[in-house]
């Protein structure tokens, strides 16, 4: 099937800094170092069930630093220290070891750290260790996140030294260097509280379930039965993309590992069809952008968010139900005004996968993805849930005999395990240094206070500094660290100017960091996609933009009727549910210039329709009532609003849809 579609030099276009190169680190590894970075893996296995199953009696803060213990380490062997490290070297092994030891120490004084302050440090060799693993943890945000990831961390993190010397509401107490340091390491409200907690107690189950299934073939099995599903449809390829990066986003956890994933097959198919490479690249960012917003599993801003909000995660993936489908609905809307304006058809019926025999060979995912749904929807164990799922992955696949774990692929699963935490941890624990810069010296509440006197009472005013803050933040890929910033401070003030929906505010800022993804001018999701389709990067971008344009004004309309959330009455979540699937209809077709079931549409219809769209989805009837005027006006005589089909037929030549 791949090789059907695969264009022969996709893997050369990949940037070389997407690349995973953890496989061919671990294989250069010496045999017993090997061993070694397995045995950590399945150990840490075994202890959070241990932990979270309450098998034996463990201290939070022991369990977490023991957690350190066994996947910090693969940080520094399965990342590079430098461009050119492409075998594991010294600079590799010295902080891996370095980590590993003092990650034991803490655990072995984690009774001690809960009973007695050590903030400030009590003891000369408990701001030595303090440091080292502060140090450490930023290497890994280096090798993780980059450069300008590891410069914000610190910036941020050491914030309270120099916050005396900053104006206005970003003044704070000065503090030294050593208490800011104990407490980035040593505190709850940093390092070893809400980041750190979600990661070890909800996240890391997930991630061995998404493990298992990659290890057992899911991700080739969702994208087989997006392509019998929706293969033969018109501009079938294309709709394989969205649907393919919906199924695989919950599995991959990562917007980037999905582009390069699914986006290394569809975007080659998607060319292939007649969809310029531009369009093909767009398409697959903004599906594979979508993909962190699917529930049932959705990215780790979202655990956070429950964590933070201290909120049921179930109650965060309902609510997450409404936005997340009219996401993809509206990039299918786009996809088939598209495909219908130039005429691209279906794939062939020899191209396709069987669904039958897709089904019959993958049932054991479905029923997985069903007890997965039922275990956080229904049952509403949240911890315990991805645990039970995994347990009975593994049954079902000694049902299967292709599926099943044989002894052979059991190195591939705990390295799979070992390599999604790892590169988890490095990313995530860093931004909890981000954290205890803004705990520690307390200015939030001031920020939070001085956003609304900015704001004048004026809400738009201070939704545009979060929005802006958001997508700044999302440009750089720290999409958790805008989350947690935001949360600390535009929260309060959005509750204290309007008291809005908590739930909403917090889904909100989620999305527009998300959303980062695809805007320009840097839209990294779309540059990288880009390298694939062989495009324009901006051009890419723009088109990314536009088609994504669903998850610009969603959240915006959630926030002011949270009942789009699950969060209001249930008969004002039908009617503005409809408004808003009639307005990304009419969205749709105004971008791309052929609404469904009507034709193609000149240029002054399609501003028409693109307002009436945003003025008919808005939660609130007089702006919707004048929407569906703008568009009678613009629908009401086809004889002024529709091209001739003379021009429909012109520009569907395949000469049109190559340029």
């Amino acid at each position: 099937m791949t090789s059907q579609l695969d264009d022969s030099d996709v893997s050369t276009r990949i940037p070389d800094e997407y690349v995973d190169k953890t496989q061919g680190r671990y294989l250069s590894m010496p045999i017993f170092v090997r061993f070694l970075v397995l045995a950590m893996s399945g150990a840490g296995v075994a202890l959070a069930v241990v932990y979270i199953f309450g098998f034996v009696p463990l201290l939070d803060v022991t369990y977490y630093f023991l957690l350190m213990a066994m996947y910090l380490p693969l940080v520094y062997l399965l990342l590079p220290a430098y461009k050119r490290e492409y075998r594991v070297g010294w600079l590799s092994y010295i902080p891996a070891l370095a980590i590993f030891g003092l990650a034991i120490l803490m655990a072995y004084n984690g009774r001690n750290l809960v009973f007695q302050t050590w903030v400030p440090v009590g003891e000369p060799w408990q701001l030595w260790v303090a440091s080292a693993i502060f140090v450490l943890i930023l290497d890994a945000a280096r090798r993780s996140g980059g450069m300008i990831f590891l410069v914000i961390v610190i910036v941020l993190g050491l914030y309270p030294i120099y916050a005396d010397h900053l104006p206005g509401m970003l003044w704070g107490p000065p503090t030294s260097l050593a208490r800011t340091i104990a407490f980035n390491v040593y505190s709850g409200d940093a390092m070893l509280g809400i980041v750190t907690r979600v990661v070890a107690e909800t996240i890391i189950g997930f991630l061995i379930l998404a493990a298992l299934l990659v290890a057992t073939g899911a991700a080739d099995f969702f994208l087989k039965l997006a392509m019998a599903i929706m293969g033969k449809a018109r501009g079938g390829p294309a709709k394989v993309s969205v649907l393919a990066s919906g199924f695989f986003g919950s599995l991959s956890g990562s917007i980037f590992g999905n582009v390069v994933s699914t986006g290394s097959v569809t975007i080659p198919s998607m060319k292939k069809a007649g969809f310029p490479g531009h369009y093909a690249g767009a398409l697959e960012a903004c599906a594979s952008t979508g993909g962190m917003l699917m529930p049932p599993v959705m990215g780790a801003v979202a655990f956070i968010m429950a964590d933070f909000t201290n909120t049921e995660y179930s109650v965060i993936v309902i609510a997450a139900i409404i936005p997340s489908l009219l996401y993809f609905f509206g990039l299918y809307v786009h996809v088939h005004g598209y495909a219908s304006r130039e005429n691209i058809q279906g794939m062939e019926a020899e191209e396709l996968p069987s669904l039958r025999k897709t089904l019959l060979e993958g049932w054991p995912f479905i029923i997985v993805l069903g007890f997965l749904i039922y275990g956080l929807l229904v049952l509403r164990l949240e911890r315990l849930t991805p645990f039970y799922a995994s347990a009975l992955l593994i049954v079902l696949t000694f049902v299967k005999k292709e599926l099943r774990i044989t002894p052979q692929r059991v190195p591939g699963v705990f390295f799979q395990i070992g390599k999604m935490l790892s590169q988890t941890m490095g990313l995530l624990l860093p931004t909890s240094f981000i954290l205890g810069g803004l705990m520690a010296t307390g200015v939030a509440p001031v920020i939070a206070s001085e956003l609304v006197r900015m704001g004048g009472g004026s809400i738009v005013i201070v939704l545009a500094i979060g929005v802006g803050v958001c997508i700044i933040f999302g440009m750089l890929g720290m999409i958790v660290a805008a989350y947690l910033m935001l949360a600390l401070t535009l929260a309060p003030a959005l509750e204290q100017m309007a008291g809005i929906n908590t739930l909403a505010i917090h889904l909100f800022i989620a999305y527009y960091a998300t959303l980062a993804a695809i805007t320009p001018p840097v839209a990294l999701a779309a540059f990288l996609a880009s390298r694939i389709s062989d495009s324009d990067p901006i051009r890419t971008s723009l088109h990314a933009a536009r088609l994504g344009i669903v998850l610009y004004f969603i959240p915006i309309f959630f926030l002011f009727e949270p009942a789009l959330i699950f969060q209001g009455p249930l008969h004002l979540t039908a009617i503005w549910l409809t408004m808003n699937i009639i307005a990304i209809v009419l969205i749709a077709g105004g971008s791309e210039g052929y609404l469904v079931k009507y034709g193609r549409i000149r240029a002054w219809v399609r501003t028409l329709l693109i307002v009436g769209g945003l003025l008919i989805g808005f939660p609130e009837m007089i702006t919707t009532l004048i929407g569906f005027a703008l568009v009678a006006i613009a629908l009401v005589a086809p004889k002024w609003a529709k091209l001739p089909e003379t021009y429909l037929s012109r520009t569907s030549s395949p000469e049109s849809i190559a340029n």
